[in-house]
């Protein structure tokens, strides 16, 4: 099993890299629903409706068009690349809604900037 940097990794929100991103993290849930009948001894269950979120880390750049890209509100499509964005590496892509925004100043770092995304249909895994 191959391991993996994260200074190869790509993220593009509206087929754009975003040129000072620090980071990410995409999350899937997927309901289920009991349908145990009476008498049974042991729970049973049926998969219900999924769904994903994502943030995305960056250091802020109000010069980065992607960046400007990220309102709350938004309805965009987003490409995360954890390998990096090389033929045949890994890529997960669909559509969401920004719900969110936070800016962090510190005396001494890096202006910062997180994007929560609220996915907006399926979360297609596949590759570059």
């Amino acid at each position: 099993m191959a391991t993996h940097h994260g200074k190869d990794a790509v993220v593009h929100v509206g087929g754009t890299n975003i040129g000072q991103a620090t980071g990410f993290t995409v999350d899937t849930t997927q309901d289920v629903v009991e349908d145990t009948a009476l008498g049974s001894s042991m729970k049973s269950f049926v998969v219900g409706r999924g769904t994903f979120t994502a943030s995305i880390d960056m250091s802020f750049d109000d010069d980065d068009t992607a960046q400007n890209t990220l309102v709350q509100g938004s309805s965009l499509s987003f490409e995360f690349m954890p390998e990096g964005s090389g033929s045949g590496e890994t890529k997960l892509s669909g559509t969401g809604i920004v719900t969110g925004m936070s800016v962090g100043v510190t005396l001494d770092g890096v202006t910062t900037r997180t994007v929560s995304i609220q996915g907006s249909g399926g979360l297609t895994i596949g590759t570059v």
